[in-house]
């Protein structure tokens, strides 16, 4: 009898192996269209139209928008160029969330204030995130060191000595000459040079 009801249990179990879905290209299409829809709704005014027409309220789309949290996973958020998508997905949990994306003035203000998430966000990174130079201590000047004072010109040993017979040169003195500038010395004497002439031509 178990040898019977093996034989009658076995084509089930193949038959439930073979109705088992495969993607003909291991999956890489199901991949390209879940990232693209995970992508649009970083979008406002996509979720608006999603709730206008009333996606949010089939249940077997609840369950994909569940379904889609895979994304968060670090092997997959790399794929991912608007990680705003994320924050909106987190949100699309709350019913609430998902019936106030229906009027038109809460798509306004969930794209207005993307928009100016977009425009300070760095600002507000380089200003609170990135860390901050230290001041530098404040040292007080020390005087610089003088320079040490110039070596005195060197002085001549003397002059040469005199040829034998010469008397020594006198030392150049520091006094000025009693005689006061401007003078012309001799005038007097060039006059009486000049009438002792007068007189020996007169006498000859």
């Amino acid at each position: 009898m178990a040898s019977s009801k093996e034989t009658e249990m076995e084509p089930v179990a193949s038959s439930s192996a073979k109705n088992v879905y495969k993607d003909p290209d291991d999956g890489r299409q199901r991949f390209l269209l879940e990232l693209e829809f995970m992508q649009c709704l970083a979008n406002p005014t996509y979720i608006h139209y999603l709730a206008q027409n009333r996606y949010f309220e089939d249940e077997a789309f609840i369950g994909y928008l569940k379904y889609l949290q895979y994304w968060q996973r670090p092997e997959y958020i790399k794929f991912i160029m608007y990680p705003h998508c994320l924050y909106f997905l987190e949100l699309l949990q709350n019913v609430n969330f998902r019936n106030a994306m229906a009027h038109p003035g809460n798509k306004e203000l969930a794209h207005r204030q993307q928009f100016f998430y977009w425009k300070n966000y760095r600002n507000n990174r380089l200003r609170h995130i990135l860390p901050r130079a230290l001041p530098e201590p404040v040292t007080e000047a020390t005087p610089a060191a003088a320079p040490p004072p110039p070596p005195p010109p060197a002085v001549p040993s003397g002059l040469p000595a005199p040829p034998m017979g010469m008397p020594p040169a006198a030392a150049p003195s520091s006094t000025h000459s009693p005689m006061p500038y401007g003078m012309n010395p001799g005038r007097n004497e060039m006059r009486n040079v000049g009438m002792d002439r007068r007189k020996r031509k007169k006498d000859g």
